[in-house]
């Protein structure tokens, strides 16, 4: 009889699910204003901004701020937690204007409770969703940038996004290192490494996506590794920066075209 105990124990042990883990912290945050480009992939200038991080007493309020050409804007703000790993407390996403399908103010909490709003422009449908997810501790929303920066550069890993579609569905995206390389900045050049962001979608997503044409393609996010790592540029759908499926512009790149630290 103990010998069968045993042998069951065994085997439910081994069969546990492994808990995603936070992603640990290698580069603390502290104050940054970058100013930020959003382009068709043809070049053309669709919305400028400011990308700014502030810290307080005990997390850091990180601000994306995009003005469009057409008047739109896009807001999103996250405060982050960096006691040794990073933990998401609160995101919050906001874009309304013509460059967009529809209007759309989403909230989520770190204990996954979440709100969604729409209005569509096309027939001023208006939509609401609400509740609460299971979120692993590796939930990166408004994050990726700065996960990037603290992302083994040779091994890569898989965290959590919540896309918005606008019902929230949480998926794995994976960070796959490239071989470094060298971009030009200025008048001089920066050693980096180019990660490719794989959501990775289960058999159903993957055929609700194709259905309705929608399958995310993969994103690329640059990050310069001399001394200090910064994050340069972005190129992919604004939904996969912003895990917000949809929109008038995708895809766009992404590009800060400087940025200030103190």
């Amino acid at each position: 009889m103990n010998l069968c105990w045993i042998a069951a124990s065994c085997v439910a042990l081994t069969l546990a699910p492994v808990k995603p883990e936070a992603v640990t912290v290698r580069w603390t945050e502290g104050t940054v204003h970058g100013f930020v480009e959003l382009r068709t992939q043809s070049g053309t200038l669709l919305a400028f901004g400011d990308l700014l991080q502030i810290p307080r007493d005990s997390d850091i309020e990180s601000r994306l701020v995009f003005h469009f050409t057409d008047s739109s804007d896009f807001r999103e703000t996250v405060t982050f937690s960096q006691h040794g790993v990073f933990q998401l407390e609160t995101y919050h996403l906001v874009q309304r204007g013509k460059a967009f399908a529809a209007d759309l103010d989403v909230t989520l909490s770190g204990n996954g409770d979440y709100v969604v709003q729409t209005t569509s422009h096309k027939d001023g449908d208006q939509k609401q969703y609400s509740g609460r997810l299971d979120l692993p501790a590796d939930t990166y929303n408004g994050m990726i940038p700065i996960i990037g920066k603290n992302v083994d550069r040779k091994a890569g890993r898989t965290v959590h996004i919540v896309a918005f579609t606008p019902k929230p569905i949480v998926l794995p995206l994976a960070f796959i290192p490239s071989a470094p390389q060298r971009i030009t900045l200025g008048h001089h050049s920066e050693n980096t490494v180019r990660f490719t962001l794989k959501p990775k979608l289960n058999a159903l997503q993957r055929i609700g996506a194709a259905l309705k044409r929608q399958t995310p393609p993969d994103s690329y996010l640059w990050i310069v590794t001399d001394e200090v790592p910064t994050f340069v540029r972005f190129e992919g759908p604004l939904y996969l920066r912003t895990c917000v499926a949809g929109g008038a512009h995708e895809p766009g790149r992404v590009a800060v075209a400087a940025g200030i630290s103190g």
